[in-house]
């Protein structure tokens, strides 16, 4: 944010300053940097006019640092109403994975005729040789920090993982995060939005309410026994007011996670996505995964929950005699059978699924002995069938892809 104090009484040369801390764990290091930069000031007699202060923004990218951004705008612009920028140090523009991003900002300021001071570092910024030298070293080594600070923060996050200790992350619907000490005792349940504040302290996996808890084995039932797909358990859930983990209602991808998650039966999975150093999340393969199994208690049957992960993996699961098992029942229930009934189903195959099967719907009615007056005209009657109408083919190749099952 950028901030205009009262401009102080005197003379000097009107400055700003840019600070900058890296978490907002780092209470005083805004403190600290400001009382540098006056003290500087003091000593050089410039005035200060304003303030830029990025406040708990990471330095690897300078997206989210909004005060930043306003100072190059206020020097490109025109707008500065300084003359001097003090920094604390060349690690203050960021720590940019390239070097050259840091002195592309420095570059801007000089450009608009605003000299760039840094305050805790010890030489001048005078355009010297030995500057430039220093000041190109001193960027390398700011990268070269992040990149060491995150090959040891990852191989901690691994070891802990390993023991069985939560990462950070939504625990899931039905489970929630308990926050022990570093003897394993339990010392209080975390809610949303909640982070531990000592670092010796752990984050473990617990059963959270007994309603949620049977709310994720009803799911996994109907998922695993009644073939209902993701879609229409998230349009049950709904229908019944039940909230997702952050409150809002649920979608077919909520439930994927859900069916997809090992905390149910216990097991802590790290390392699936990375993205170290700020750049895109991407997943990572299974190899690199670090599993820790029955890291805490498990709150869902293995056997019901590897049947799950199965189904996933076989998308196509229907037996021909189990699809008209299907239309017999719909038969018996509706005196009919019919492609909108078979849509309208909560849970069972779809139409795909019949298609994949016996070629058309058709042929279905008829291995359960259902012959319509529409199907056994169009199949039978090839005069019928040349003087109805003719319409575009609605179906694409993508309805061979097995993720379009649940279309119906």
């Amino acid at each position: 944010m950028a901030d205009q104090p009262n401009q102080e009484k005197g003379g000097g040369k009107r400055a700003a300053l840019y600070v900058r801390m890296s978490t907002d764990h780092q209470q005083y290091s805004i403190d600290n940097q400001e009382a540098t930069i006056l003290t500087y000031a003091a000593v050089n007699n410039f005035n200060i006019v304003q303030r830029y202060v990025d406040p708990g923004k990471s330095g690897l990218r300078l997206g989210g640092r909004d005060a930043l951004r306003s100072l190059i705008e206020d020097a490109q612009s025109g707008r500065a109403s300084f003359s001097v920028l003090l920094v604390y140090d060349i690690s203050r523009w960021g720590r940019f994975q390239d070097a050259d991003e840091s002195a592309y900002y420095e570059f801007i300021c000089k450009r608009a005729g605003i000299a760039v001071h840094y305050c805790a570092e010890q030489f001048a910024n005078d355009g010297s040789l030995l500057a430039t030298i220093l000041k190109g070293m001193k960027r390398a080594m700011a990268a070269e920090f992040s990149r060491e600070l995150s090959v040891k923060v990852h191989e901690g996050q691994i070891r802990l993982s390993k023991l069985g200790f939560r990462r950070g992350g939504t625990p899931g619907y039905g489970l929630r995060r308990m926050l022990v000490d570093d003897n394993g005792r339990p010392k209080m349940i975390l809610e949303f939005g909640q982070e531990k504040n000592l670092q010796i302290d752990r984050v473990v996996l617990v059963a959270g309410p007994p309603h949620e808890v049977e709310v994720v084995r009803e799911i996994f039932r109907m998922f695993v026994r009644d073939r209902t797909p993701p879609s229409y358990i998230a349009r049950i859930l709904n229908q019944q007011n039940i909230p997702n983990a952050w409150g809002n209602p649920w979608t077919t991808n909520n439930v994927f996670k859900l069916l997809k998650n090992e905390s149910y039966i216990g097991n802590l999975v790290y390392n699936k996505t990375t993205c170290k150093l700020k750049s895109n999340r991407r997943p990572n393969p299974p190899a690199m995964w670090i599993r820790a199994e029955g890291a805490f208690e498990r709150i869902l049957d293995t056997d019901l929950f590897y049947a799950a992960q199965r189904t996933f993996e076989n998308p196509w699961t229907f037996t021909n005699n189990e699809l008209l098992d299907y239309l017999t029942a719909m038969l018996c229930v509706n005196g009919r059978v019919s492609a909108t009934l078979i849509k309208a189903r909560k849970c069972g195959p779809s139409i795909t699924t019949y298609y994949m099967h016996f070629g058309k719907l058709s042929n279905a009615y008829h291995a359960i002995g259902y012959f319509s007056a529409r199907s056994s005209t169009v199949v039978g009657d090839p005069l019928y069938r040349s003087q109805r109408p003719k319409r575009p083919r609605q179906r694409s190749s993508m309805w061979k892809h097995s993720s379009f099952r649940y279309l119906a």
